[in-house]
């Protein structure tokens, strides 16, 4: 993406994305949208290591990843391997993703939008999309709802995040410090990583917000009809009070 924001090497060490990232209150979600035939195919854009990936194939789905970074593939990858899973992982741009096929379904699910931080970069992966969705599927995802207070009351002070132990041994701790600009609308979080007690380094994890009409209307002017758009995976309307914005597109 854009040189002048990042995310640090550290947030992508497998071990430590999936020891602060066991969750899978979404998957429900994803799974209600999944096509009924199991000849359907389904695309996972940013999938990482296979936290959603895994658990659709599980269920019969004929599903592919992509992603970015090669050590969060192979932690897939072995993973799959581990279920027992034949499960196609790419390592592609989802800007310039080209592939030989046609999909019922894609989804980017866990806030990876935000890592679009120029519009350029959001129109090229929409256009992407498009090109690979089959006519009348379906293409899904998830994102903040910017919450300005929220904002606020980060930027006064470094807070304490989250603390666990890795697959690997690591006693983790981390802090966060952001600082927002209203120019770029790019959200500069650190993440401040202490492992094993001592201060290991400290990590990008930068964001680009998109405030709600502005990404109805980017969706629209590119070419996708919004179906639905829910304030969370409860598929709540979404409201002036929520914090996600869950879109199904067509």
């Amino acid at each position: 993406m854009n040189s002048n924001y990042t995310v640090g090497d550290l947030v992508y060490d497998a071990n430590i994305y999936d020891g602060m990232n066991t969750h899978i209150n979404d998957l429900e979600f994803y799974m209600r949208w999944l096509p009924k035939s199991k000849e359907a195919r389904i695309l996972e854009l940013c999938c990482g290591t296979g936290r959603l990936t895994i658990p659709i194939a599980k269920e019969g789905h004929d599903i592919s990843g992509i992603d970015f970074t090669p050590s969060m593939l192979e932690q897939a990858r072995n993973k799959a391997s581990a279920e027992g899973l034949e499960i196609e992982f790419i390592e592609a741009d989802m800007r310039t993703l080209d592939l030989p096929e046609k999909f019922d379904l894609i989804f980017i699910p866990f806030n990876s939008i935000h890592h679009l931080y120029q519009n350029e970069d959001l129109f090229k992966t929409l256009k992407v999309i498009k090109k690979h969705l089959k006519k009348g599927g379906l293409f899904l995802f998830d994102c903040f709802s910017p919450n300005i207070e929220y904002i606020v009351e980060a930027e006064k002070e470094q807070k304490e995040i989250a603390q666990y132990t890795t697959s690997d041994g690591r006693d983790v701790l981390i802090k966060q410090t952001m600082r927002y600009e209203r120019k770029t609308q790019i959200n500069r979080i650190e993440w401040h990583y202490f492992i094993n007690g001592a201060f290991d380094s400290t990590q990008n994890l930068d964001m680009r917000l998109f405030f709600p009409q502005e990404l109805d209307s980017y969706l629209k002017q590119n070419g996708f009809t919004i179906l639905h758009k829910f304030g969370d995976f409860k598929e709540e309307a979404f409201m002036d009070t929520s914090d996600k914005q869950i879109f199904v597109c067509q």
